[in-house]
C-alpha cells in the first residue's frame, strides 16, 4: 500500500484532502463543554416525614431505608442523612454499571418498604443528573420583592419558550402562599377552633363542576365558580353565620397576606436585592451556543425592561472555555511554527513544510474521529489535543530522516521514499503497538479523577492513529516530490558541519569511553533513576492531588445555630462583606481597576452544608481574571479572614475559593461508629489534632445543634376529654405550622393556602402551654392541662454511611505552607492508633482528595503493569527474543530523571497529571529505543561485531532521535511558558513530557548500547568479525 501511494500522489493528496474535509466538516458539530459529561453513578431515595425531629427520622426511617438497599445488586456505598422531616439516602453504584436498571431495582426494593410512620409521604427515587451550568443573569432594579419575582418568572418564561434553552431555575424567592393568621383570643371569642376555620375555607372557596343538562340552545355546562385566589378576596369569604342573619368573614378575624414561605431566601447583588436565573444546557447542546443565545435574549430583555432594571450576566462558566480554545489555538499555532523551525535546520524548506504538515492533517482527522466517537471539546480533551502538538511528528520524523538518509544515498527519489519508509515500518508499527499498550489502559482509570483524566490518552491516540495514516500513506508521496533540494545554503551548512561535530567530535567519543565498561554505565544510569525516585518518598517533591488552580471567586460560607434570627445572619455578613475591604486595601491594582468585580450574597445557602435556612449564608466575590490581578488567593483568604476576626456564634466560618474538578476537599475524614457519644469525642481531639498544624484552615463537622425542641407527653387526663396522641398532634401542627387548606393558583404559580395561629401567640413555652385544644365534647382547654411540655435539643443533621453513624471532619488547607497527602500520612501514623486505643468502637474513612487521588492512582498503577507487559510480549513478538525487550523496558526509569528534577526547577508539586504525562512519556520513551535497537540487531547481524554495531547503530539513529525529542520539546515549549490560569492544570502534564523526554533522550542514547554490550560480555552475542 505504502507503494502504492508513494507512485500515485493523487491517491496521497485526496486521502489528505478527505482528512482535512471531514475534520473542518466536523469541527461545527463539535459540544464545547468545561469538562467531560460523565454519566450519573448515585440515585437519591427522599422520604418526606412532616414534623419529625432528625433524631425521629434517623431512628425511624434510615435503617429500614438501608435495609432495603443491601439487597441492590452493583451498590457501592450508601448514605442516608437525617434532618426535620426528611430522610435523604444516596445509593451509589459499582463503577461502569449502567444506572438506569440500578434505580429501578432501588425503586422496587424502596416500594417493598412497610411498616413505616403513617405521615411518611410517597418517597421519590430519582437519578442524580449532573447540571451542566452555563451562565446566570441577575437581575435588580427599584421595585417591590413580589414584584421583582413576578418580574423574573416572566423573564423565566420568555427565557424557557426559546427552543435553544434547555432549562432556567429561578434563585432568591422561595414558594410563595397565601398565610392566614388568627389570634389565639379571636379563636376563643368566637369559640372555634384552627380546623374548624380551616373548614370553612375550604367550603367557601371552590370552583367545581355540577353537571350539564340540556336547554332550548342545546346541552349548557353549569359550574360552580366561588374560587377565591387574591387575599382581598379570601377577606370577604363568610366563615360563619346565625340565625339573625350575622356574618364572620375571614378579614374580621384573621390577618391574610401573599407572602413568601421562606422570606430569608434572599440574594443581594452588589447591596441591591435581586433575583437569579440560572440557566443549564442539556447534554446535547453546545456550551458557546447557548452562551450566544443568552446574550441574544439578555439584549432583548433589557430594552424592553423599565429604567432602572438591570439584567446583568453573572456566573458565566463559558469564559473558561474560550479561554481554553484560545491557548489550544495559540499554542497550536506557536508549536507548529517551532516544529516548522526544527525541521528547516537540519532538511530544506519544502521539505520540512510536508513533514509539518502532518500536525495539522492529523489535527483535522482526530476532530473528525472525536466528533464521530461523541467526544465534546473541553478542559481534558483540550489538553489532549494540546499535548498531542508535540507528539504527532515523532513518526513522521522517523520516516522522513530516514528517506532523506535513502534519498542521498541512492540519488534517487522514488526509491528513496520506497525504501526509507518500508525500512522503519516494523520499527514504527511497534513504536505505535508499544504506545497503545502504555496509554490505551488509561483510558479505563478508575474514580471519579480517572473519569476526567482518562479523555486525555483517549484522545491521545485517536490522533497518534491518525498520525500514523498520515505518516506512512501521505507523507513518502510528498516526500518523493519534495526531494533534498539543491545545494544547502550557506547558514544550513554551517549548521550541518556544527552537527556532525556534536555527533562525531562530541557524542561518539563518549559513548565509546561509556562502552568501555558497560555494567558501570548501567549501573550509573539506574542508580540516578533510583535516585531521583527516592527524592517523592523522602517528602523532596511532594505530591497533590491537582494542580493549585487560581480561583476567579473567592466565598465566605457562613454557618449559624439552627433558629438563630435573621437579622443576626445578615448583621455578620454585613461584618463579612465590610472584611473584602481589608482585601481591597492590602491588594492594589496598578492600572487602578477594582480587584473585586461583583459581589452576591446569598441567605439561606452554604455549598457545605445539606440543610437551607435563616441561619446559613454565603458570600461569593468575583475577581478580576488571575492573568489580570496582582495577589494570590490564598493571601487574599488570609487577609479577609484576619480583618472578619473570630465569630462567637458561628458554628463555621470557612473563608474559600470557588472549588473546581472533581479532586475533592483536601481535608475530608468519616468518624464512624455505633454510639455518638464516642464519636464525637473522638471527632473532637481529631478537629483538635489538624487545628494544631500551620496552614490547616476552617476545620468543621458535620454534627451541629439543632433548634431547640419542646417534646410533648400527654397527660392522664387527655383521654378522660377524649384527646388522643393522634388529635392533640393534628391539632399542635395546624396551630404552630399550619395546615393547608387549599391549592389556589395566583400570576400563573400555585400558592397554598395556609392557615395557623398568629406568630405573636408563640413566643415561648407559657404560650405554648396556653395553647387552645378542642376536647371531644367540643370544650377548648389549654394544652397544659392535658400534656407536659419538656424542653430538649438535638442535633440539626445526623449522617449514616453504610449503616453506620457518621460524622464528617472537613476543612482546606494553604498548600503553600503544608501538605494535605503529608498531612493525613502524619495522621494516620501518629493520631489514630492512639485513637482506635481509647475509642475502640469507633472507625475513620478518608475521603475526598486523599480517596481520590489513592483510587485513580492505584488503577494507574495497575494499568501502567498491565502496559509494560503488553509491551514486552508486542516486543519479544517484533525482535523475536526475551532480553532485547527487557533493554528497551529497562531505559523506561531514565524519563523519570527529567519528570522529577523538571518538577523541582519549575517549583510544581507531583500530581495527577504528571503521572499521567509519565505515563504518556513511557510510550513516547519506548519509541526511540525501539528503533535504535532494530538498528544496533541490524548492524550486527551485517559485521559481526557487537561493539561497531551499537556505535554505527547510535550515530546512525543519533539525528532521528534528537530531532524527534526536539520536535516534540518544542511543540510543548509554548504550554510550559504559558501563564493564563487555564493551563495551570496542564504544566505539571507537559513538564513531565518535556523533561522526562529531554533526559530519556540523553539516557537511552548510552544505556541501549551499553545493554547490547553488556550482554556480549555476558555471552549473549558473540563477536563473528573476530571468528
Amino acid at each position: 500500500m505504502i507503494a502504492y501511494f508513494v507512485r500515485h500522489p493523487t491517491a496521497a493528496n485526496l486521502l489528505m484532502l478527505a482528512l482535512m474535509l471531514l475534520g473542518l466538516s466536523a469541527l461545527p458539530k463539535l459540544q464545547r463543554d468545561t469538562f467531560p459529561l460523565t454519566p450519573p453513578s448515585e440515585v437519591e431515595i427522599r422520604f418526606a416525614y412532616p414534623g419529625a425531629s432528625p433524631a425521629e427520622v434517623e431512628q425511624r426511617l434510615c435503617p429500614r431505608i438501608e435495609e432495603a438497599l443491601e439487597r441492590v445488586t452493583y451498590l457501592r456505598e450508601q448514605r442516608c442523612m437525617a434532618r426535620e422531616g426528611l430522610a435523604l439516602a444516596t445509593a451509589v453504584i459499582e463503577e461502569g454499571r449502567p444506572i438506569e436498571p440500578f434505580q429501578a431495582e432501588i425503586q422496587r426494593q424502596v416500594d417493598a418498604i412497610t411498616g413505616l410512620p403513617e405521615l411518611v409521604e410517597q418517597p421519590r427515587v430519582e437519578i442524580l443528573e449532573r447540571i451542566a451550568s452555563v451562565a446566570g443573569i441577575m437581575i435588580t432594579g427599584p421595585m417591590s420583592v413580589e414584584d421583582l419575582a413576578d418580574y423574573a418568572r416572566k423573564v423565566k418564561a420568555r427565557l424557557q419558550a426559546d427552543r435553544r434553552i434547555a432549562r432556567v431555575d429561578l434563585r432568591g424567592f422561595s414558594a410563595q402562599q397565601i398565610l392566614i393568621e388568627t389570634r389565639r383570643e379571636v379563636l376563643q371569642r368566637y369559640g372555634m377552633g384552627l380546623a374548624e376555620l380551616r373548614a370553612a375555607i375550604e367550603r367557601q372557596s371552590l370552583d367545581h363542576p355540577a353537571g350539564s343538562f340540556i336547554g332550548s340552545e342545546g346541552e349548557i355546562s353549569l359550574r360552580l365558580t366561588q374560587e377565591r385566589r387574591t387575599p382581598q378576596e379570601f377577606r370577604d369569604l363568610v366563615v360563619r353565620a346565625d340565625a339573625a342573619g350575622g356574618l364572620v368573614r375571614l378579614g374580621e378575624i384573621a390577618r391574610i397576606s401573599r407572602v413568601f414561605e421562606h422570606p430569608e431566601e434572599q440574594i443581594l447583588f452588589n447591596g441591591k436585592r435581586a433575583a437569579l436565573l440560572e440557566i443549564s444546557k442539556n447534554h446535547t447542546q453546545d456550551s458557546l451556543r447557548v452562551r450566544d443565545a443568552i446574550g441574544e435574549l439578555l439584549k432583548r430583555e433589557q430594552a424592553m425592561a423599565a429604567r432602572g432594571v438591570e439584567l446583568t450576566i453573572s456566573q458565566d462558566v463559558t469564559s473558561n472555555i474560550r479561554d481554553r480554545l484560545r491557548i489550544l489555538i495559540d499554542n497550536g499555532l506557536q508549536g507548529l511554527l517551532l516544529v516548522f523551525l526544527t525541521l528547516w535546520l537540519f532538511f530544506n524548506l519544502r521539505y520540512s513544510f510536508w513533514v509539518a504538515m502532518g500536525l495539522p492533517v492529523s489535527f483535522l482527522g482526530a476532530l473528525f474521529f472525536m466528533q464521530l466517537f461523541g467526544y465534546s471539546l473541553n478542559m481534558m480533551t483540550l489538553v489532549a489535543l494540546l499535548v498531542a502538538i508535540g507528539l504527532l511528528m515523532d513518526d513522521a520524523i522517523v520516516i522522513a530522516e530516514n528517506v532523506a538518509a535513502r534519498m542521498q544515498r541512492s540519488g534517487d527519489a522514488l526509491q528513496g521514499a520506497l525504501e526509507g519508509s518500508r525500512q522503519v515500518l516494523p520499527g514504527v508499527l511497534s513504536s505505535f503497538l508499544t504506545t497503545l499498550m502504555i496509554v490505551g489502559p488509561l483510558a479505563f482509570l478508575a474514580g471519579k479523577m480517572g473519569a476526567v483524566l482518562k479523555y486525555i490518552p483517549a484522545v491521545l491516540l485517536i490522533a497518534l492513529a491518525v498520525s500514523l495514516i498520515e505518516a506512512f500513506l501521505i507523507l513518502p508521496a510528498h516526500l518523493r516530490h519534495a526531494g533534498l533540494g539543491a545545494r544547502r545554503s550557506a547558514p544550513h551548512r554551517g549548521f550541518d558541519r556544527a552537527f556532525c561535530g556534536l555527533r562525531d567530535g562530541l557524542f561518539i567519543p563518549l559513548l565509546q569511553r561509556a562502552l568501555v565498561q558497560p555494567f558501570l554505565t548501567l549501573g550509573l544510569i539506574l542508580a540516578l533513576a533510583l535516585a531521583s525516585y527516592a527524592m517523592i518518598p523522602a517528602g523532596q517533591l511532594k505530591y497533590q492531588a491537582l494542580p493549585v488552580l487560581e480561583s476567579d471567586v473567592i466565598q465566605a460560607r457562613l454557618l449559624l445555630p439552627q433558629g438563630s434570627d435573621f437579622a443576626r445572619t445578615q448583621d455578620l455578613m454585613q461584618r463579612i462583606e465590610t472584611g473584602l475591604d481589608a482585601v481591597r486595601k492590602a491588594f492594589p491594582q496598578a492600572d487602578d481597576e477594582p480587584l473585586v468585580r461583583q459581589v452576591s450574597l446569598l441567605y439561606a445557602s452554604n455549598p457545605d452544608v445539606s440543610e437551607s435556612g435563616a441561619h446559613l449564608a454565603t458570600l461569593s466575590a468575583d475577581l478580576r481574571p488571575a492573568a489580570e490581578r496582582s495577589g494570590e488567593v490564598p493571601a487574599m483568604l488570609a487577609v479577609w479572614r484576619e480583618a472578619v476576626g473570630p465569630l462567637p456564634d458561628a458554628l463555621a466560618l470557612r473563608f474559600t475559593d470557588k472549588e473546581r474538578g472533581v479532586a475533592g476537599k483536601a481535608i475530608d475524614i468519616r468518624v464512624m461508629g455505633g454510639q455518638l457519644a464516642q464519636i464525637e469525642a473522638a471527632a473532637t481531639e481529631l478537629r483538635d489534632w489538624l487545628a494544631g498544624f500551620d496552614g490547616v484552615l476552617d476545620v468543621s463537622s458535620d454534627l451541629h445543634p439543632g433548634k431547640p425542641e419542646y417534646r410533648v407527653v400527654l397527660r392522664d387526663q387527655a383521654a378522660s376529654l377524649g384527646l388522643d396522641a393522634r388529635s392533640l398532634a393534628s391539632e399542635l401542627r395546624g396551630a404552630v405550622h399550619g395546615t393547608t387548606a387549599l391549592e389556589v393558583i395566583l400570576a400563573g404559580e400555585p400558592h397554598d393556602v395556609l392557615v395557623r395561629l398568629h406568630a405573636d401567640d408563640l413566643h415561648g413555652i407559657e404560650d405554648l402551654q396556653q395553647l387552645p385544644v378542642r376536647s371531644s365534647s367540643g370544650e377548648l382547654v389549654p394544652l397544659s392541662a392535658v400534656a407536659r411540655i419538656l424542653p430538649t435539643q438535638g442535633y440539626a443533621r445526623l449522617h449514616r454511611v453504610n449503616g453506620l453513624r457518621t460524622l464528617t471532619l472537613s476543612g482546606s488547607i494553604d498548600s503553600t505552607r503544608i501538605n494535605a497527602r503529608e498531612l493525613m500520612g502524619l495522621t494516620k501514623r501518629e493520631l489514630l492508633p492512639r485513637l482506635n486505643q481509647r475509642y475502640p468502637g469507633v472507625r475513620f474513612g478518608f475521603v475526598g482528595q486523599g480517596k481520590e487521588s489513592a483510587e485513580t492512582g492505584g488503577s494507574l498503577i495497575t494499568n501502567l503493569v498491565i502496559g509494560l507487559i503488553g509491551i514486552f510480549i508486542v516486543l519479544s513478538l517484533q525482535f523475536r527474543s526475551y532480553l532485547q525487550p527487557l533493554a528497551v523496558l529497562l531505559a523506561l526509569p531514565s524519563g523519570l530523571v527529567g519528570v522529577v528534577w523538571g518538577h523541582l526547577a519549575l517549583g510544581l508539586e507531583l500530581s495527577m497529571p504528571s503521572l499521567v504525562g509519565l505515563a504518556t512519556l513511557l510510550g513516547v520513551v519506548v519509541n526511540d529505543s525501539i528503533l535504535l535497537v532494530g538498528f544496533t540487531q541490524t548492524y550486527y547481524a551485517a559485521t559481526g561485531n557487537m561493539l561497531d554495531a551499537a556505535l554505527e547503530a547510535a550515530r546512525d539513529r543519533f539525528r532521528a532521535v534528537l530531532l524527534t525529542s526536539l520536535t516534540t520539546i518544542a511543540g510543548l515549549l509554548p504550554l510550559l511558558l504559558e501563564q493564563s490560569t487555564q493551563a495551570q492544570l496542564l504544566i505539571p502534564l507537559v513538564a513531565s513530557l518535556a523533561f522526562g523526554l529531554l533526559s530519556a533522550t540523553l539516557l537511552s542514547l548510552f544505556f541501549i548500547p551499553a545493554c547490547f554490550l553488556a550482554l556480549a560480555e555476558l555471552g549473549w552475542y558473540r563477536d563473528r568479525a573476530q571468528e
